[in-house]
């Protein structure tokens, strides 16, 4: 068959094999959340740790209060294996509940009240929880069916130490592959599934985030996402590893730029982490300006465009375009975007620490340099499964024919390439492939080429079924700050670039791309 045919020569098949996934870094093969946390607490008792609508807590007083409950959570049979909801709005004891479930050895499962309640009917189902916990004012609006829940605000746990907790406490020793956490995704079929990241993977993570961006102790970072979104796990856990502070936002502050902006001055916030939707919106405003303080933003979730970057690059802060799917824990990819370096496209990055990359056609074979191909991430971020979806796990994690026995890759789904300096671009979704009058149509091609239009800061294409005219394409378009879109100088660019089945047939301008609850794009909204 045509399609076994190797068209690599061996020095590119090694190249895109083993030399652009050469990660190999040493790192402390027991740690886990816990044990960073704890060493940093003992290396910066004093620091402010946490800081929300003006109260704060020291490293020493925060631990204090997460020792506390974790003993009562231990008491309550709590440990490795087992899974607690963590139920809450942003808040001081949002941190604390997650991070007393993690010392006391179990998984968190989280849970928005402010999400359906069909929807966390069907977590709390399926996760099984031992417990939830939540606060007095939340726990109105959760289904908690048979679930005991435990509000930490009005729990007596005054009784229990607040010494650091050790093994001999706990039900079973805490060991690195014992699960951190369980994250509930979108699912195809409509049904969340359970992704379930071990204390390796997520530990890994914060270690090679802190050695890329090297925060320490007078890092401020804003926590602001979602924490049903794993975006958050890198603002929960990844300034308290290196002895920074963390700013919470008020629960409804994610969706308000004045806000966000207000308190990034107000706080000296030097680090953020935004969906570049959601940091488009707050820059297109220009009554809102970033703090002087900010020295680095981390986008991620979507596509980032070329003019984002160059945006921010002319404010002389710092930004890094990070990837990666809740399976592969968090950022599996980073690339550092300097204005210089930009040409059409703004890429994801080389692979995280002790992380592979392969962009592999339908066989499983690599692909040569610049040739499209799904990406499969093998290594240590990869997750352990979703929980109780064995037949989704074996559809998704799959052998690693590049590795040794065991070894897994997991399937994204999503169709990148390497460029010349070996980094990723990002393409689209396997599923934002679409067939068109029989043409194959990539649908992020399309709108790479509609964001390099001076006039366009994002662009979205997709296609719309007409009963009389039948299926077109359609692009949604936003204006940059002070532009106006010429629907004729869009499609006259598309036509430079794309052949013609790939020119929309019509160009909408919205004021703004609608948002899902986690600020990424909401294609079902579009008009």
């Amino acid at each position: 068959p045509v399609g076994e045919i190797e068209i690599l020569d061996a020095v590119e098949r090694d190249l895109v094999v083993s030399g652009w996934n050469d990660t190999g870094h040493p790192v402390d093969a027991g740690a886990t959340l816990v044990s960073l946390f704890d060493a940093q607490v003992l290396r910066t008792p004093g620091n402010v740790a946490l800081v929300f609508e003006g109260e704060e807590l020291t490293y020493a007083e925060f631990d204090a209060r997460v020792n506390r409950l974790a003993r009562r959570l231990i008491a309550e049979g709590v440990g490795p294996e087992a899974l607690v909801g963590v139920a809450m709005r942003r808040s001081l004891d949002l941190l604390v509940g997650m991070y007393a479930v993690v010392k006391a050895g179990g998984g968190y499962v989280p849970l928005d009240p402010d999400q359906p309640r069909e929807r966390n009917a069907f977590v709390l189902e399926t996760a099984a929880p031992m417990c939830v916990l939540t606060v007095r004012g939340d726990a109105q609006d959760l289904p908690t069916g048979d679930v005991p829940l435990l509000a930490i605000d009005a729990v007596d746990l005054s009784g229990f130490d607040s010494a650091p907790v050790t093994d001999a406490e706990r039900v079973s020793p805490l060991l690195p592959d014992h699960t951190a956490y369980v994250m509930f995704t979108s699912g195809s079929t409509g049904r969340p599934k359970g992704v379930v990241v071990s204390h390796r993977s997520i530990s890994s993570h914060l270690l090679w985030m802190a050695d890329r961006f090297g925060p320490d102790a007078d890092d401020r970072v804003l926590l602001k996402a979602t924490f049903t979104f794993d975006i958050s796990l890198w603002e929960c856990f990844g300034a308290l590893q290196t002895g920074g502070r963390v700013v919470i936002a008020r629960p409804d502050g994610h969706r308000d730029p004045e806000y966000l902006a207000r308190l990034m001055d107000d706080e000296q916030i030097t680090t953020v982490h935004f969906v570049p939707s959601m940091f488009e919106v707050l820059l297109s405003d220009s009554s809102l300006r970033l703090p002087d303080s900010l020295r680095r933003v981390i986008v991620g979730g979507e596509a980032t465009s070329v003019h984002l970057a160059r945006r921010v690059a002319q404010r002389g802060v710092a930004l890094f375009n990070g990837y990666g799917p809740t399976e592969v824990t968090v950022t599996s990819t980073l690339s550092s975007c300097a204005d210089a370096e930009l040409s059409r496209t703004v890429p994801i990055g080389r692979p995280a620490w002790n992380t592979q990359a392969y962009v592999l056609d339908s066989r499983l074979r690599p692909v040569p340099v610049g040739v499209v191909g799904e990406l499969y991430h093998g290594g240590v971020q990869v997750a352990r499964g979703y929980h109780r979806r064995a037949e989704l796990t074996a559809e998704r994690f799959v052998a690693n024919p590049f590795g040794g026995s065991g070894d897994r890759l997991y399937r994204t789904g999503d169709l990148v390439r390497w460029n010349a300096s070996g980094e990723l671009e990002y393409i689209g979704r396997t599923d934002f492939q679409v067939k068109l009058r029989g043409q194959r149509i990539e649908l992020g091609e399309i709108e790479s080429v509609l964001r390099d239009v001076d006039s366009v800061a994002q662009a979205v294409v997709v296609v719309h079924g007409d009963g009389r005219a039948g299926d077109q394409l359609v692009a949604y378009v936003v204006p940059g700050e002070g532009a106006v879109v010429d629907a004729q100088v869009l499609k006259a660019a598309a036509s430079r670039d794309l052949p013609g089945y790939m020119v929309p047939s019509a160009f909408v301008v919205l004021g703004e791309l609608p948002l899902n609850a986690s600020g990424k794009l909401d294609r079902k909204a579009l008009p």
